[in-house]
C-alpha cells in the first residue's frame, strides 16, 4: 500500500510505504485555513470515498489550504464492506497494538491533531433519511442519510469554526436552497450529543477530534439514494459550502449541478501502468486479460486514480477502482528486462517512433518495422513466422475477442528478446475508421 502527500506550491511527493491510505495536499497559505477530509472510513459507503476522488482530482485550491485522505480504510472500499477488521470508526478512542488497522488509526489521529488543521469532514453513506421527527421507518430521527452530524452544539473557548450546530446549519440551510435532485432529498443537522447519550460515537474520529479541540463533522449521504452520482454530488456541495465559510477559495472545471459531467468523471477511472512497460487504460478495459506478461513476483502497479488498488488473489491480479472491480489480469510469468530503445511503426503511412508502455492512434494501419525485438501482435496470426514485423496489419486482421477493451478497438503489440519481456504497445485502432 502506499502514503502519499501531494503538496501544491511548491509541488513536493513524499512516500512512506508502511501506510495504507494517500494523503493529498493542496496548500496555497500556511496562514490560512486548513480543511481535512477524509473518505472511506467505511468501506461500504461509496459516496463518503468517490467524492474526495472527484476533489483531489478536479478542483484547484486559489487561496487556503486542503487536505484530502480519500481512502482510510482502503482493504474494506476493496472488499465493500463496512469494516474487515470491524468498524474503524469505533477504534479512536482505544485500540490495540495487535489491531490491523492500528497503525491506519494512529497514522490518522496525528494527522488530525496537525496544528495547521483547522476543521475536519469526516464523509459516510447513513442509513435512511434524517428528520426531526418521526415520518416512518425510512424517514426519522433515528436515520442518518442526508444530515450534517455533529457531536455537540459548540465546543466552548474555541474562537475558529467552534459553533458546530451553526455551522451545519448554514450549510444545511443552503444545500437545501440549491438544486436538489428530489424534494425528499433535503439535509438536516444531526446532534448525536455524544457525551451524553451515544457510547458508541465516543469511539469515533469526529469525537476523538472534537475532545482534542479540534472541529469535527460528518457528512452523510443516504444509503437509500441508489444513484451513485447523486450521492457524490451532494458530498461535494456540502464540502464547498464547508471551504466558503473557512474561506479557501477554488476552482472547478464542471457544472456541480450537471448529472453526466460528474457521472463522467466518477467513471474516469484513469490508467495503470505495470513494472514500467506497460499501460493499460481502465475506463473501458475487459473484465479480464489473460495471459499478461508478468514477473513471478513484485510486480509494481502505478495507478492516476487516487482510489486504485491491486490485490493478488487465486492465482490472477484483481484491479479496484474504489469498491468496483475492474478487470483481472491472469499472468503469464517471463522474467522482465526493461531498455530505453525506441520502437519505429509506420502508421498510416507516416513512420513514428514510441516507447514501450505507450498507446499508438491508428485510422487505417500499421507495420512494426523491424528490430531487435521478436514481435507478437496478440490476435493476429500469420504461419511461418516467428516475428510480427514488417507486415502491413489492419483491424480486420486481428481477431476481435482479443481486444482489451469493450469497444474493440484496442489491441496488444509484446516485444521479446532472448526469452524476456521487454514490454507492451497498445495499438488502438479509432473507431470512426473501425
Amino acid at each position: 500500500m502506499r502514503f502519499f502527500i501531494i503538496v501544491f506550491f511548491p509541488f513536493i511527493y513524499l512516500f512512506a510505504s508502511n501506510t495504507p491510505f494517500d494523503l493529498y495536499k493542496k496548500e496555497t497559505n500556511p496562514n490560512q485555513h486548513t480543511l481535512l477530509i477524509i473518505g472511506g472510513i467505511h468501506g461500504d459507503e461509496p459516496g463518503g470515498y468517490f467524492a474526495p476522488a472527484i476533489l483531489e482530482k478536479y478542483y484547484k485550491i486559489k487561496s487556503g489550504n486542503l487536505w484530502i485522505i480519500p481512502n482510510i480504510n482502503a482493504d474494506s472500499i476493496m472488499a465493500n464492506s463496512r469494516g474487515i477488521y470491524g468498524d474503524m470508526n469505533r477504534k479512536f478512542s482505544i485500540i490495540n497494538e495487535n489491531d490491523s488497522d492500528f497503525i491506519t488509526i494512529n497514522k490518522v489521529k496525528d494527522i488530525i491533531l496537525d496544528k495547521k488543521v483547522d476543521l475536519i469532514l469526516n464523509l459516510h453513506d447513513g442509513h435512511g433519511f434524517y428528520r426531526n421527527k418521526y415520518e416512518n421507518a425510512i424517514f426519522n430521527p433515528n436515520a442518518w442519510g442526508q444530515a450534517t452530524i455533529i457531536d455537540q452544539e459548540k465546543m466552548n473557548g474555541l474562537e475558529k469554526f467552534g459553533n458546530l450546530d451553526e455551522i451545519a446549519t448554514k450549510v444545511t440551510n443552503t444545500l437545501n436552497e440549491d438544486n436538489l435532485f428530489q424534494k425528499y432529498h433535503s439535509f438536516g443537522v444531526k446532534n448525536t450529543q455524544t457525551k451524553f447519550k451515544d457510547e458508541q460515537m465516543q469511539l469515533s474520529l469526529t469525537y476523538f477530534a472534537v475532545t482534542n479541540n479540534k472541529p469535527a463533522l460528518a457528512i452523510e449521504t443516504s444509503k437509500n439514494i441508489t444513484e451513485l452520482t447523486y450521492k457524490v454530488i451532494y458530498q461535494l456541495k456540502s464540502i464547498e459550502e464547508f471551504m466558503k465559510i473557512m474561506d479557501i477559495k477554488f476552482e472547478r472545471d464542471f457544472d456541480i449541478n450537471n448529472y453526466k459531467e460528474i457521472e463522467s468523471r466518477i467513471f474516469d477511472f484513469g490508467k495503470v501502468k505495470i513494472n514500467d512497460n506497460i499501460t493499460l487504460e481502465l475506463s473501458d478495459i475487459k473484465n479480464n486479460i489473460r495471459f499478461v506478461p508478468l514477473k513471478k513476483e513484485d510486480n509494481k502497479f502505478d495507478f492516476t486514480h487516487t482510489l486504485a488498488r491491486v490485490k493478488y488473489n487465486d492465482n490472477k491480479y484483481e484491479i479496484y477502482i474504489g469498491n468496483i472491480k475492474i478487470s483481472d489480469l491472469y499472468p503469464q510469468i517471463f522474467d522482465v528486462s526493461s531498455t530505453n530503445n525506441k520502437i519505429k511503426i509506420l502508421v498510416d503511412n507516416k513512420e513514428i517512433e514510441t516507447s514501450f508502455a505507450s498507446q499508438i492512434d491508428i485510422k487505417n494501419d500499421f507495420k512494426i518495422l523491424k528490430s531487435d525485438f521478436r514481435v507478437n501482435i496478440i490476435g493476429f496470426s500469420k504461419d511461418g513466422l516467428d516475428s510480427e514485423d514488417n507486415i502491413l496489419i489492419k483491424k480486420s486482421d486481428i481477431q476481435e475477442n482479443y481486444s482489451i477493451d469493450n469497444n474493440k478497438t484496442k489491441y496488444r503489440a509484446e516485444f521479446y528478446k532472448d526469452g524476456k519481456f521487454y514490454g507492451m504497445i497498445v495499438l488502438n485502432f479509432l473507431k470512426e475508421n473501425k
